[in-house]
């Protein structure tokens, strides 16, 4: 690990000085890559989902792992995308002259060297190594065990795109063991790497969190909800609402909990447990919810604070939009959250005062993610609120330093 931490630091030192187009030479033939062995990615996804199968995960993780030629185009679309972005690094801002004469602004350039350590997930894969390649940073990929021989196959694209661009393999390295301990090594060498990104489930970033001598950019829970305001479409609503909670069951940005405006509750909620009921989605309700759906299960305390992955949906009926916005700052994880309304006084308080990394208006929480923001991809999401917030792409992985200009000038 020592090693792979020495020649990302030397790599990280070349790509901080690499033109823009040498970066998204080596973008574009890593999509190309991706295509072209697309039948050799599935065959060796095949080989971790058989694994996969036969230690028992479950069906949300094997979602998670499984290469398709319709998930394989979207991995080179993204990376297309990245090659089409701005390049943030050498972007001055904020330039204004001081009395003294002197010009004083702020440069952004490259983190350095990012470690990511992922799980399940082999499209991280390819999305971390773009966004690292196209903001000047190299990185250290570690993936979990159950992806080992997808990872290592999106590494040899990537690879094959590096080289072809004339750029140093060790810009994108993917630890090839699947020992823990190399992510205790990873956490340690802050002398080499500059951040570290976790993706995966609670128990790997808490570990991370609570391990690493690097800092962390990093969500916890992903407790997203919707409010059905009393002023909401009841078409919009109901749209949405399904729409947040089943379009896909395992990944961080589906609705866990449903709030409803008690003017409203009982025109919308019949309509929603219909829907939800013919998707399989168990839903677990409050007094007021149960009243209105008296097949719905009751909700806990405990339920209101969970993260399902799974089609088990909390409902809650509030009075207003504020005990909805208390609802959520006090039981939310600052993932994701939206309200349905045509109230555009109550849309503005929603999106001011919702603690939340990403607040929506009358759209669905799954549109939580890098590519649908415009980022091509994401390094992952944020809900700190240091340095990157909300899905991290290229600008997330720069910092800013400040450039003085002048002319000969001292301080008198």
């Amino acid at each position: 690990m020592l090693g792979v931490g020495q020649q990302a630091r030397q790599a990280a030192q070349t790509l901080a000085s690499t033109d823009t187009q040498v970066k998204n030479n080596a973008l574009l033939r890593i999509a190309e890559a991706l295509l072209e062995r697309a039948d050799w990615l599935k065959g060796e996804n095949a080989k971790d989902l058989a694994a996969g199968r036969a230690k028992g995960l479950d069906e949300a993780m094997l979602d998670r792992l499984t290469l398709t030629d319709k998930t394989i185009a979207g991995m080179a679309e993204g990376v297309r995308q990245v090659a089409g972005l701005a390049d943030p690094v050498g972007t001055i801002t904020d330039l204004n002259y001081r009395p003294s004469g002197i010009q004083v602004g702020k440069m952004r350039v490259p983190l350095g060297v990012v470690g990511i350590i992922f799980e399940s997930r082999p499209n991280v894969t390819v999305d971390a190594a773009a966004l690292c390649l196209k903001s000047g940073n190299a990185a250290i990929l570690r993936g979990g065990s159950e992806a080992i021989h997808s990872n290592q196959a999106i590494a040899a694209c990537v690879k094959e795109g590096l080289e072809a661009a004339g750029l140093p393999s060790a810009c994108v390295q993917v630890v090839e063991t699947t020992d823990r301990a190399a992510v205790g090594e990873l956490l340690r060498m802050s002398q080499y790497v500059d951040i570290i990104v976790p993706r995966g489930g609670k128990g790997l970033i808490e570990r991370v969190s609570a391990e690493s001598r690097i800092p962390v950019i990093k969500h916890l829970d992903g407790i997203c909800h919707v409010y059905i305001d009393d002023q909401a479409d009841i078409g919009k609503a109901v749209k949405v609402a399904v729409n947040a909670k089943t379009h896909r069951y395992g990944v961080c940005n589906a609705m866990e909990t449903l709030l409803v405006a008690e003017g409203i509750a009982a025109d919308v909620l019949p309509l929603l447990a219909e829907a939800y009921t013919a998707k399989g989605v168990e839903l677990r309700g409050c007094d007021q919810a149960r009243a209105i759906l008296p097949a719905c299960k009751p909700a806990t305390e405990e339920d209101w604070g969970t993260e399902y992955l799974a089609p088990i949906l909390a409902i809650r009926v509030v009075p207003d939009v504020e005990a909805a916005i208390t609802h959520i700052n006090t039981y939310g994880s600052h993932h994701t959250d939206a309200i349905i309304t045509e109230n555009y006084t109550r849309a503005r308080v929603f999106l001011r005062e919702v603690d939340s990394s990403s607040v929506m208006v009358n759209a669905s929480t799954r549109f939580a993610d890098g590519f649908e923001y415009g980022f091509g991809a994401e390094i992952g999401i944020s809900t700190d609120k240091i340095h990157a917030r909300g899905p991290v792409g290229l600008e997330g992985l720069t910092t800013q330093k400040f450039i003085v200009l002048g002319d000969g000038h001292i301080r008198q």
